[in-house]
């Protein structure tokens, strides 16, 4: 697994709390600082690549000659030959007829993660989107007439005055889309975050518990109807098209990260570039990468994987768990099984759709 940080924005989203810069100059020096680290560090992954994913920030705000550079450098330093999935996130406004074509030529991204986010203007500019619902749209349209078939959008709910009614006319939009994978997320005030900041001052209150439980009800039950299976709390995709590089995020499958605040895990050690873009650029290019790591003790592994299992609807398979933490497992869980939220099967603990919606906090009751 490669996954490659663009930290380039149009404009700060008021809700997000990722790394990540507005800035309309530096984009060379950073794309040719990410090539040299993949040239530098092309030894940290050793097998067959299976999945690349371009994420951020806005990859798209590159274009596509940059992107070109990028994906040139992952073809000499890398081995290609067992890719199976290939994302790029993207932002609406970027994706014209004219850069989706260009990036069709590139023959190498066959996945597109789209961040709608909202078909409501209103929402869009509570949330500071560059992008409109007629964008929105119209970005659908051009991916999949430019010939790309495996469609993911994002989208939040759960907003400052957003009504189960908005919430339901945004998944209607969706009807009869090319789109095979969404992802819904709950919307989390993030401190320090511009949204964060409004809230404090009285300009929006947030959405209630009860409201943003209507809306995610709402959501499994459009979801059904549709044939969008749930793999995981967020996520939905319909037959074959699960994320495969997020699902292996979940089971703890080793990655490597290149660009600014981009982490890395090779099973045991974590790892992450400098969150800062001229301090990245300047140390790929000058010495040692500037970065900081941890070593994660077994039990830090185990709890970190019950965290990342329980919000998936496979749950947490009996295999992957620690031998040392086996039997305390088995007897610590049964509470939540006697209360119906996991079911004890002959390999998996598995959430039932209550359980997931408690995910964290069984997790956190689970932790050695």
């Amino acid at each position: 697994m490669l996954y490659v940080h663009i930290p380039y924005c149009h404009r700060k989203c008021t809700y997000c709390a990722f790394y990540s810069t507005v800035t309309a100059e530096g984009h060379q020096a950073y794309v040719d600082a990410l090539c040299l680290e993949l040239k530098r560090r092309r030894h940290s992954l050793e097998k067959p690549l299976r999945t690349v994913y371009f994420g951020g920030g806005t990859p798209t705000l590159l274009s596509v000659a940059q992107l070109a550079q990028i994906v040139e450098a992952i073809r000499n330093n890398y081995d290609t030959t067992a890719l199976e999935e290939t994302t790029i996130e993207a932002n609406p406004e970027d994706l014209t007829v004219a850069y989706l074509s260009d990036l069709r030529q590139l023959d190498f991204f066959n996945r597109i993660s789209i961040g709608v986010q909202s078909f409501h203007d209103a929402d869009l500019r509570l949330l500071n989107r560059r992008h409109d619902s007629r964008q929105a749209q119209e970005a659908l349209e051009n991916a999949a007439a430019a010939g790309f078939s495996n469609l993911s959008v994002d989208f939040i709910y759960g907003l400052p005055n957003q009504s189960l009614e908005a919430w339901l006319d945004n998944l209607h939009h969706l009807e009869g889309s090319p789109i095979h994978h969404l992802s819904a997320y709950s919307l989390t005030v993030e401190e320090g975050t511009m949204l964060h900041q409004q809230i404090g001052q009285g300009r929006f209150v947030p959405c209630d518990e009860d409201t943003s439980l209507s809306h995610y009800q709402a959501l499994l039950r459009w979801a059904a109807d549709h044939d969008f299976h749930q793999y995981e709390i967020s996520n939905f995709a319909r037959p074959g098209h699960m994320a495969v590089h997020n699902s292996r995020y979940w089971n703890r499958t080793p990655y490597l990260g290149v660009g600014a605040a981009a982490h890395s895990f090779d099973g045991l050690n974590r790892r992450w570039n400098v969150a800062d873009t001229r301090r990245y650029i300047d140390s790929v290019m000058s010495g040692p990468i500037e970065h900081e790591e941890e070593e994660l003790t077994l039990k830090d592994a185990h709890n970190e994987y019950l965290m990342t299992a329980l919000r998936t609807v496979a749950g947490i398979d009996k295999n992957l768990v620690a031998a040392p933490f086996a039997n305390r497992l088995q007897h610590d869980i049964q509470r939540f099984v006697t209360t119906g939220l996991i079911l004890d099967t002959p390999t998996h603990y598995r959430p039932t759709p209550e359980g997931l919606l408690h995910a964290d906090g069984i997790a956190a009751e689970l932790f050695l």
